[in-house]
């Protein structure tokens, strides 16, 4: 695979200021969608949006293998200088110019002239929503390998080292809804305290084990009782819990064990406690053959002295949903070292763009690699 040229190293470089510039969140990524488009509207390939989603899907080549390389869209919401905005703190700028300038390289130096090259612009990652509803769109039903990729944080991975694969642990948030009585702050024999329950809730959290072999945690990450009204013991409250572990089988267990302890506490207290999940990350399903291809390219595009073991981390990322819910996928993600600071989702977060091309070198040799290795 030919280098990265100076013209498309330049596309690349405006392409990542407009995505970093323009960020959008989950499920309202429009002017993105409109936007990556755009770009390859003059280019032959099939372009396809959809009426009910943001987020699209652009194709080249033709026949088998179908492999399938995915960029995930979203920015997160969150507090910068002390406003709340919309921002790609999580690396998907990177992660779609990356994607992109794969895709403008096979246009540019050519591909195997058997296989389907599938480029897949998906929303709503950071929700742990938008892989669910690719896949019953159907997206992924003939896919035969499938691609990812993350920034790394340089605790994992230095600058211009890549991994082959990225391990994520298994992720799930609950909000939890407390619904009892309120009372007088004089007469707290009268109900039971919601804030109270919420405490013994954070206690029975740290009483929980499964397997120490596998990493895992569970924690509250917001409680809310307050009326307003100091002399008010309030009886309803809203929670939030956030859930990691290494393994889909964990976390099956941590659920298990924490809805054990709301209907054991709203029994003892004589209140309701509902538990809803918000969003659901399921742990990481790799494919040897995936990952052998994916070393390869790193070895041919990077060398051999940038390849670093497979990573491991409690991170979650919703990629893994087309693997779990389509399990004839071959799939992994490409682990990016770029010298991240200080960490993803801070909200202060910057890297080296000048992995950007690297990467793109590093994908586009996947994708040809995958091509030529099981064209039919």
């Amino acid at each position: 695979m030919e280098s990265v040229s100076n013209n498309l190293q330049q596309t690349l470089e405006a392409v990542f200021n407009h995505l970093h510039t323009h960020p959008e969140i989950s499920w309202e990524e429009h002017d993105t969608t409109a936007y990556i488009k755009k770009l390859f509207e003059p280019y032959d390939c099939h372009i396809t949006t959809f009426d009910d989603s943001p987020g699209l899907v652009i194709e080249i080549g033709h026949g088998k293998p179908v492999i399938g390389l995915r960029a995930d869209i979203d920015a997160l919401w969150q507090e910068v200088n002390g406003k709340f905005q919309a921002n790609h703190s999580c690396g998907h700028d990177a992660h779609m110019t990356i994607v992109i300038g794969t895709l403008l390289t096979l246009l540019e130096n050519g591909y195997p002239d058997q296989g389907t090259f599938r480029f897949i612009f998906q929303p709503a990652e950071e929700k742990g929503t938008g892989a669910l509803a690719f896949v019953e769109k159907g997206i992924v039903d003939d896919v035969d390998f499938l691609y990812g990729m993350h920034l790394r944080p340089v605790e994992e991975l230095g600058h211009e080292q890549f991994a082959p694969a990225i391990r994520h642990g298994a992720a799930r948030f609950l909000k939890g809804t407390i619904r009892g009585d309120d009372a007088h702050g004089a007469r707290p024999h009268l109900n039971a305290n919601a804030i109270e329950i919420g405490a013994e809730f954070v206690q029975h959290l740290n009483n929980i084990h499964i397997n120490p072999m596998v990493p895992h945690s569970a924690k509250m990450t917001a409680f809310q009782a307050d009326g307003g009204s100091t002399n008010i013991i309030p009886g309803s409250a809203t929670f939030s819990l956030d859930l990691r572990a290494q393994t889909n089988d964990a976390m099956r267990q941590l659920t298990e064990k924490i809805e054990l302890i709301a209907n054991m506490l709203a029994d003892y207290h004589h209140v309701s406690i509902d538990l809803e999940t918000g969003a659901n990350i399921a742990a990481a399903v790799t494919n040897d053959e995936a990952i052998q291809v994916m070393t390869d390219a790193i070895t041919t595009s990077a060398g051999e002295n940038k390849l670093k073991n497979a990573i491991t981390t409690t991170g979650g990322d919703d990629f893994h949903f087309y693997t779990i819910k389509r399990p004839h996928l071959k799939a992994t993600m490409l682990a990016i070292g770029c010298d991240l600071t200080p960490g993803l989702h801070h909200p202060d977060m910057t890297f080296k763009r000048e992995i950007i091309p690297q990467a793109v070198q590093v994908l586009a040799t996947a994708l040809t690699k995958t091509g030529k290795t099981y064209a039919q």
